[in-house]
């Protein structure tokens, strides 16, 4: 039996226009012949909706308007005063670094708010029962931004929220995030929440500065009452779809099952795939696929199929794209592929050499392991 999934679009997301420079650094570049444009644009965010209206998953969605948040709303998760600053930073008429790669300007507050928004508005149809896999397909992304601060081109963190609010109706929430980039933002914000249980899968890359100075290692845990719901998965590079389905199957999905969650928010980025310039792993469609059927499977077994998805990163648009259909056949549970992957060609070096793999899950199982008795890690 097949899904059908609720896709929360607004178009104020495309009004968010980061600008040009050297990729994600803004400003001039006197070497550079052509600026580049920011690899967070609004053509990326079009052609997913591309992909999703006009592939062959087409006939399994159901697209709904999203809406636009207010300051009350965001304060959830994050400092007022930083909103205020954003808010100003966004006013124009010039753009604005607010961090080294996260750029604003005129239109990117509507953008925030219409991001934050529908990802609330996708989480209240499935708390409501009008929705039950919801995918909030916004921009700018939000999983690095922290209680007061941006960081990683995210601004407010628009999966965090969705916890926030199933949080609100006193439901249990893991959190499962494949955006090649550490969760940080979403880490920072429930680190001490014992019934938020929080996943990410991501490459090794450390702290990356003061925007950031999670570093995404295994042994961050979790501080206080909610020590052990952090769960931070780093894969070596080049690491592939076996890599991605090891994490999640012997991993990620034991620590959810202990959780025993009400309901499932989960952080979808396609940097991680194999021609990704922001990311340095080796994903493919068919791994993205292989991960939304284990997403929805495992939704289904444990919150009644209660999950909402909210777009992360993926800058290499057209096959980040490929990926997204990819993705949201799993989560649909359609038996077959249904688009043919034309690119996806170099070997999957964590298939190749399973050790590094066994390395790198093994490290994780040791520094939860005192906090999980009951997997017998």
């Amino acid at each position: 039996m097949t899904r059908t999934v609720d896709v929360f679009w607004h178009d104020a997301c495309l009004a968010h226009d980061p600008g040009e420079g050297l990729w994600e650094l803004p400003g001039r570049w006197p070497w550079l012949d052509e600026p580049e444009t920011h690899p967070e644009n609004a053509a990326r965010l079009r052609t997913f909706r591309s992909v999703l209206r006009r592939g062959p998953v087409a006939p399994h969605l159901r697209w709904r308007e999203g809406r636009l948040a207010d300051v009350d709303e965001l304060a959830a998760v994050h400092d007022r005063d930083y909103l205020a600053f954003v808010e100003r930073a966004c006013a124009g008429p010039a753009r604005v670094a607010v961090d080294v790669n996260t750029v604003v300007g005129p239109g990117s507050w509507p953008a925030v708010l219409a991001a934050a928004g529908s990802a609330l508005a996708a989480a209240d149809a499935v708390l409501d029962g009008s929705a039950s896999l919801a995918y909030a397909l916004v921009r700018p992304p939000g999983h690095h931004a922290q209680p007061a601060a941006s960081d990683g081109y995210c601004l407010v963190n628009n999966p965090a929220l969705a916890v926030a609010r199933a949080r609100a109706a006193g439901l249990r929430v893991a959190v499962v995030d494949w955006d090649v980039h550490h969760g940080n933002g979403t880490q920072e914000i429930f680190y001490a929440d014992p019934d938020v249980l929080t996943a990410s899968i991501h490459m090794r890359h450390g702290a990356w500065g003061a925007s950031h100075p999670q570093t995404g290692a295994p042994d961050e845990v979790g501080t206080a009452e909610g020590k052990g719901r952090n769960v931070n998965v780093e894969l070596s590079l080049g690491a592939g779809d076996t890599a991605y389905a090891r994490a999640f199957d012997e991993v990620v999905a034991p620590l959810v099952r202990a959780f025993r969650p009400d309901f499932l928010v989960c952080a979808s980025g396609f940097d991680g795939s194999t021609f990704d310039p922001n990311g340095r792993h080796n994903v493919t469609a068919a791994g993205y696929r292989a991960l939304g059927g284990r997403v929805a499977d495992l939704a289904d077994e444990l919150t009644g199929g209660r999950a909402v998805v909210t777009q992360e990163g993926g800058y290499l648009r057209g096959y980040a794209a490929l990926c997204l259909h990819g993705l949201v056949e799993g989560l649909v549970g359609v038996p077959e592929p249904l688009m043919a992957d034309p690119l996806a060609y170099l070997p999957d070096e964590s298939a190749t050499h399973p050790e590094r793999t066994d390395a790198d899950l093994a490290a994780v199982r040791s520094a939860l392991a005192p906090h999980w008795p009951e997997l017998g890690w």
